[in-house]
């Protein structure tokens, strides 16, 4: 293989290197610096001159000497490496200057080669670096040509200086160590998490040095690299180990980088992993800390170490000295667990690059260099040998470790290994499979409280009860402070009424525009100025056709008479139509009416005007549907390969036409489907506009899905939308999936069961597939989407449109993805939430939520199973959503028309604790259940499912539950009864009408 230098990057680098050669006192006035690179002995080596050579050339070249002057560079290497040096000759303004001497077989002409690199050397100290010892054959005769010159050399220590000039990485360092990391963690994510469960789960023995072979063959194997999901411009020729992977468990711990994998088992209690990538020579780091069964004490101290690790990252910046990091982890410590002070390891990590360690830049108590600017860190910090209660021997020690990759910017840190490391990540509880028959259950994030209510006997739920009523008081207290801080900077809060704005309609510029046939005095209906010219009094007048409220006609015998109804002021309008006139007081026509004997023209004319209305408003309501739509950017395609794909799915909602599969395709800044019909048919998605991405599995669906939830909604086909789903049928109740062939209509019980074995294997599949899809567009957004998914076990049954569906909350939303219409409630974006019909002997409640933006209406999940109230309540406390509940449904458009109109005034009064005050004012009939109660209760069930779907929310907004005046009145029960005899009467009376009414009419009332 060729070798092609790149001579732009290294004039830029030697420059940069001369500069500071020239200037910088780390130096020590030397007047040369020297780099001898003995020969390579396979092994991977971390020495300074071998990694100058990588920064400068971007190879190493063994077997070569290296003189910097303060104004040039001399090579001495072989003639082959020499001339792959020559390829460097740049003629721009800013080359630096450098020599090439080279050493060939001729024993004689070496000599005179080394003479002459000897003289080259200016007189002064000479910059070295003493820590390396190379060796091989150029290495002698050149120690041997410095003894014959009779010439004495002094030598000074030139590491400090170097390790300066490397620290600071430029652009192409940077993006060659963020993909070192991506892969990095990539491999403890995508591999090792799935390995070590998988072999605690199932039990098998293994060595930790067979574990830590098999991790570094993720990066030789090809099959294994598929399970990484590493970016896919990776060039895994350029990829190497920093190290051996270390695994240690079972009591015997070493947190220094040298540490090596021992021959023991594994053991399932602390297990300490950590592994290190490298890519086009740059290094990053890992380490984390796994947890099988803890106790209580071990996870604390979990806890603590990530809170310590969080608050170190938090105050380490460019320009902060090393020992002010490691003395404040001291201070951190000493104040909240000083048991754990003299556990705590003896430095916070080290500079990082080309070289695995550069201790110049060590994070310990000694050292006070100042972190710069876009350097990369390892970041690593634990605690050593902390003593155990607990009955296993290989459980009475433990050490706790966590390490990330890091670079340090002007601001703060950029941590580039992102694997989660929160406790309900990495912590496994493994059951005993004879009693309770399931293995190693992985503990869900802290949001999913109702889970582990749901798992676990808990005796202190009153205590629980008690912490959720002050957390809740607390979330409320905070929701009002900062809703008044919000509208106090704002001014009065007051919201806008929006007025309708006046419309000019113009049917024709000038007169030669109207038809020729208006002579003829006949109505005329012209459909490409939509306008209908009428005889009015001898004259042709034309009217614009949105002008018309309504055209009506009748029949009178032989005859025809056609009403032209105009849009006048004080017309009763429906709740769209809102229009504004530019003179109220001007003098209108209410309608104009015309009487024929030509029946069938005044037929023709009535439906040419309705049909143009039609297309009108159809267009009206385009535009307006188009309103609120953001321009997106252009989709930037994948060049020089083909784009990562996940073939065969549809989309939802549907493009034009009838349902088609396509393939999903990965681009670089966004995604895009392209139906296999048509090619003109695709959706393009950019990855700025993805506000959610979820994956749902097939576990007990019918469909596996990616549904993408947008920021600022797109046009698909000719429909507005903010949801884009994906997915995949599981299977085709008709076909095989083996064979694609006709299932028998009668097999025995051992079909079936392969059947069974078939399909589940068939869903993991499918998992695997779109997951891995899923991961893959949150690694080519660079972590701008993140992937979340359902959490099926904390499902509850509810109403949020028409029908009963199973709502699922995910890590930052509750959703209803399985069929349409949609719903996805981000959490960040509620405000407070409202329990409804909470009262003894109801089976249902309803649930509503209030957005912080108080013009958006509130969404309605109605008639959820009672019995799922506290799982409910637990799940919004554990998401800090302040709640409140009442025994009736309350009228939330007008409340929300309240608080828009003067938002400050909402707050000063109190706020959301009227909905408190409801709930405690109906306390004291929570026990009784009145007709009145109940009548409301099947009203709002009714008003629920006559909602219009996809909504957001249901007609029972305008209506509420019954009249809270009477409720609130204080009347008594005998006031009560007569008023209810009287409306039964009412009701009877209507009941007798109706049954008098024709048909017809009863059918239009309904």
């Amino acid at each position: 293989m060729s070798i092609v230098l790149d001579s732009k990057t290294f004039h830029k680098r030697a420059k940069i290197f001369l500069d500071a050669f020239n200037k910088n006192q780390e130096f020590k006035d030397t007047q040369s610096v020297l780099f001898v690179c003995g020969s390579s002995d396979g092994e991977l080596s971390y020495q300074k001159s071998i990694a100058l050579q990588n920064w400068w050339i971007g190879y190493e070249f063994p077997e070569t000497i290296t003189l910097v002057t303060k104004h040039k560079i001399i090579f001495l290497t072989s003639v082959k490496k020499g001339s792959i040096l020559e390829t460097l000759r740049s003629n721009s303004d800013d080359a630096v200057e450098f020599e090439i001497l080279t050493r060939t077989k001729d024993e004689s002409l070496n000599q005179a080669t080394y003479t002459k690199m000897i003289s080259l050397i200016p007189e002064g100290r000479v910059g070295f670096i003493p820590k390396e010892s190379p060796t091989g054959k150029l290495v002698t005769e050149w120690k041997s040509a410095i003894e014959r010159s009779n010439r004495t050399l002094e030598y000074m220590d030139v590491s400090n200086a170097i390790a300066m000039i490397l620290a600071s990485k430029d652009k192409d360092e940077l993006s060659a160590t963020a993909t070192a990391a991506q892969l990095t963690a990539a491999t403890m994510k995508n591999y090792f998490i799935d390995y070590m469960t998988g072999l605690i789960d199932s039990g098998k023995k293994i060595k930790h040095e067979v574990l830590a072979e098999n991790i570094e063959r993720t990066h030789t194997e090809e099959r294994r690299r598929e399970k990484l999901h590493a970016p896919a411009d990776i060039n895994w020729k350029l990829v190497e180990w920093c190290y051996t992977p270390i695994v240690q468990s079972g009591g015997k711990y070493d947190l220094k980088a040298s540490a090596i994998s021992n021959e023991q088992n594994l053991h399932a209690g602390t297990i300490l992993c950590s592994f290190g990538a490298r890519y086009k020579s740059y290094c990053s780091n890992i380490g984390r800390t796994f947890l099988i069964n803890p106790e209580k004490a071990k996870e604390e101290n979990y806890e603590f170490l990530l809170e310590l690790q969080n608050y170190l990252l938090s105050i380490m910046k460019a320009g902060i000295p090393c020992s002010e990091v490691y003395s404040r982890a001291i201070a951190y410590i000493s104040e909240k667990k000083p048991e754990l002070k003299d556990k705590f390891v003896k430095n916070c990590g080290f500079g990082m690059g080309i070289e695995f360690r550069e201790s110049f830049f060590s994070l310990n108590q000694k050292n006070d260099q100042k972190l710069l600017p876009n350097m990369i860190m390892n970041f690593g910090i634990g605690f050593q040998n902390i003593e155990n209660s607990s009955t296993d021997p290989r459980n009475k020690i433990y050490s706790l470790w966590l390490a990330d990759t890091i670079q340090i910017t002007d601001t703060g840190v950029v941590v580039l290994t992102d694997v989660e490391k929160e406790l309900s990540k990495i912590s496994y509880t493994s059951a005993d499979d004879e009693e309770e028959e399931e293995k190693a259950v992985i503990t869900l994030p802290k949001r999913g409280a109702i889970l582990e209510s749901q798992l676990r006997n808990n005796e202190d739920r009153a205590d629980n009860t008690n912490k959720r009523k002050m957390h809740q008081k607390a979330l409320i207290e905070k929701r009002m402070a900062e809703g008044l801080a919000k509208y106090s900077e704002s001014g009065d809060g007051k919201a806008e009424k929006e007025l309708a704005v006046f419309k000019k309609f113009e049917s024709y510029r000038k007169d030669a525009y109207l038809p020729k046939t208006i002579g003829d005095l006949k109505i005329i209906v012209d459909r490409r100025s939509e306008s209908v010219i009428l005889p009015v009094y001898g004259q042709a007048v034309p009217f614009h056709v949105s002008t018309l409220k309504n055209v009506s006609k009748s029949d009178e015998g032989d005859f025809a008479l056609l009403r032209f109804n105009f849009i006048t002021p004080g017309q009763a309008t429906g709740k769209k139509d809102n229009h504004a006139f530019e003179d109220m007081n001007a003098t209108f026509i209410r309608s104009l009416s015309y009487r024929s004997n030509e029946v069938g023209r005044l037929t023709e004319i009535s439906k040419d005007i309705n049909e143009m209305k039609k297309d009108i408003q159809k267009r009206e309501a385009e535009r307006i549907e188009k309103a609120g739509l953001v321009v997106q950017g252009d989709l930037v395609e994948v060049k020089g390969r083909r784009p990562t794909r996940l073939p065969d799915v549809h989309v939802r909602p549907v493009l034009e036409g009838k349902r088609a599969a396509g393939d999903l395709e990965i681009h670089v800044n966004g995604l895009r489907f392209q139906s296999s019909i048509k090619n003109d048919q695709r959706v393009d998605i950019l990855f700025s506009n993805i506000k959610h991405l979820f994956f749902q599995p097939c576990d007990g669906e019918l469909l596996i899905l990616l549904h993408i939830h947008l920021k600022n909604p797109i046009m698909i086909g000719k429909k507005k939308t903010k949801d884009v789903q994906f997915y995949r049928d599981v299977s085709d109740a008709s076909f095989d999936e083996t064979g694609n062939r006709r299932r028998r209509a009668n097999y025995g019980d051992e079909d079936e069961l392969a059947q069974e074995q078939e399909e589940r294997r068939h869903r993991q599949i499918l998992n695997r597939e779109f997951q891995q899809f899923s991961e893959r567009i949150s690694d080519a957004s660079k972590k701008l989407v993140d992937v979340d998914v359902p959490f099926r076990e904390l499902a509850f049954q509810g109403v949020p449109y028409r029908q009963l569906v199973s709502l699922q909350p995910t890590t930052d939303c509750i959703v209803h993805l399985s069929d349409t219409p949609f719903l996805v409630v981000t959490l960040a974006d509620v405000e407070i939430a409202h329990l409804e019909r909470v009262q003894f002997g109801l089976k249902n409640f309803d649930l509503v939520f209030v957005f912080k933006d108080f013009t958006r209406p509130v969404v309605h999940i109605n008639t959820i199973p009672v019995n799922q109230l506290e799982n409910v309540k637990e799940w919004l406390d554990s998401v800090d959503i302040p709640f409140s509940e009442g025994p009736v449904n309350l009228s939330w458009v007008p409340i929300m028309k309240t608080v828009n109109e003067d938002p400050k005034a909402f707050f000063e009064d109190g706020g959301w604790g009227f909905l408190q005050n409801d709930a405690s004012d109906h306390s004291d009939m929570e026990d009784s259940e009145s007709e009145f109660e109940a009548e409301s209760d099947v009203e709002a069930e009714s008003e629920s499912d006559s909602s219009d779907e996809g909504s957001g929310y249901s007609e029972s907004d305008d209506s509420g539950s019954g009249s809270e005046s009477e409720v609130e009145s204080g009347e008594d029960w005998d006031e009560l009864e007569k008023k209810a005899a009287q409306a039964d009467e009412r009701k009877r009376s209507r009941e007798d009408e109706d049954d008098h009414r024709p048909k017809k009419s009863q059918q239009r009332r309904r």
